[in-house]
């Protein structure tokens, strides 16, 4: 003879909703505008006896490419911010045990 197990009496909980921000696609997409950036200084630029166009395309991408993966970080902390203002709060009710999983639980 197997015995049910008494239900357990659990309270709704509140729960809050939002949506937060992936950091990497930020920061990635801020080193690749850090690097469009360095390209186009590269252009405006006059050429340069001493330094080829390659190594001050570098040396550009170097100084730009951190400032910019910074700012697409800072961009998604203001957003994940806005999403907390944003938030809703829910309540979550447990739903009943179907029979047949406590069956199969118990097996």
């Amino acid at each position: 003879m197997t015995s049910q197990p008494e239900p357990t009496s659990v309270e709704p909980r509140k729960l809050s909703v939002r949506r937060a921000p992936k950091y990497v696609p930020f920061m990635i997409a801020g080193g690749i505008v850090g690097i469009i950036a360095a390209a186009v200084m590269t252009m405006a630029l006059p050429p340069n006896e001493q330094f080829s166009a390659s190594s001050v395309f570098g040396m550009f991408t170097v100084l730009m490419l951190i400032p910019g993966v910074g700012l697409g970080a800072i961009a998604a902390l203001m957003f994940d911010r806005q999403g907390q203002r944003r938030a809703k709060t829910l309540v979550a009710q447990p739903l009943p045990d179907d029979e047949s999983n406590a069956e199969a639980e118990t097996a």
